[in-house]
């Protein structure tokens, strides 16, 4: 491997040897990867916290929907790029795939009303109304009268949303099916991780090509100018970090 004077400048960084040393056998390409990653992570962390001051001075409203294939670590995406913000100033709110039965006689978008940001706040959400697209009637967690229901009514709400004031961001982490099989298998096998499968994950890859049906439904029906999805195609973990945080750092002009 041909190093460049930049790439020897961060190997011997701090960051550079912290990566050189994690592992007995040393491998230079991983390491000035690892390296390169972290510190433009840090670079967006900073702008996301001044992202953050800005959005509080100016009473502005931010809120960012994570879905994407099961197992696309969306809950860690948002733990990372968050990590340095002020966490008194925004949420992390998580829907969790469930039967609707008993909620038939309720406006199905009323709970996420409620969680609606105040000024000067953020709310992620982990899974959020789009579960309804996606999950739960691949699952059969909801009837296709709900579903279709869902489906003509989800428009004209986030079009009340924008109109509002509330700056709307709507990520879709799209992993191939074998990256998605990989990290099934290391989440199953690791003592410190087995508790993230739930009972949609196990049945994930049999599923796999009715997701993408209702995926591509999703996408065709629900992407808006006002309210577009962004899907991040990235199996690298760090890359498709990276690209999150950019696009959140474009909700706003800020200072």
């Amino acid at each position: 491997m041909e190093l460049t004077k930049e790439d020897l400048e961060i190997l011997n960084s701090k960051i550079g040897l912290k990566h050189l040393l994690e592992n007995k056998k040393i491998d230079l390409e991983k390491a000035l990867y690892k390296a390169k990653y972290e510190l433009k992570l840090r670079d967006i962390q900073v702008e996301l916290v001044k992202m953050q001051l800005w959005l509080i001075a100016n009473n502005k409203k931010l809120v960012v929907l994570f879905h994407g294939n099961d197992s696309s670590e969306k809950s860690g995406i948002i733990r990372k790029i968050l990590s340095h913000n002020n966490p008194r100033h925004y949420r992390v709110e998580v829907n969790l795939p469930h039967h609707s039965e008993g909620e038939s006689a309720e406006w199905y978008f009323k709970k996420f009303v409620e969680k609606l940001p105040q000024p000067g706040e953020m709310v992620l959400w982990d899974r959020s109304w789009y579960n309804r697209a996606t999950i739960e009637p691949v699952h059969g967690l909801c009837t296709q009268e709900e579903y279709e229901l869902f489906m003509g009514q989800v428009n004209d709400f986030e079009k009340m949303l924008v109109e509002s004031g509330i700056h709307l961001v709507k990520f879709y982490f799209t992993i191939s099916k074998k990256e998605q099989a990989k990290r099934i298998k290391n989440i199953k096998s690791s003592p410190l991780t087995k508790w993230k499968m739930t009972p949609y994950d196990e049945p994930s890859q049999k599923l796999w090509d009715k997701y993408q049906s209702y995926k591509e439904k999703m996408f065709s029906s629900t992407s808006t100018d006002f309210a577009p999805w962004i899907e991040i195609t990235e199996d690298k973990r760090e890359e498709g970090m990276i690209q999150a945080a950019k696009h959140i750092l474009k909700a706003f002009s800020y200072e």
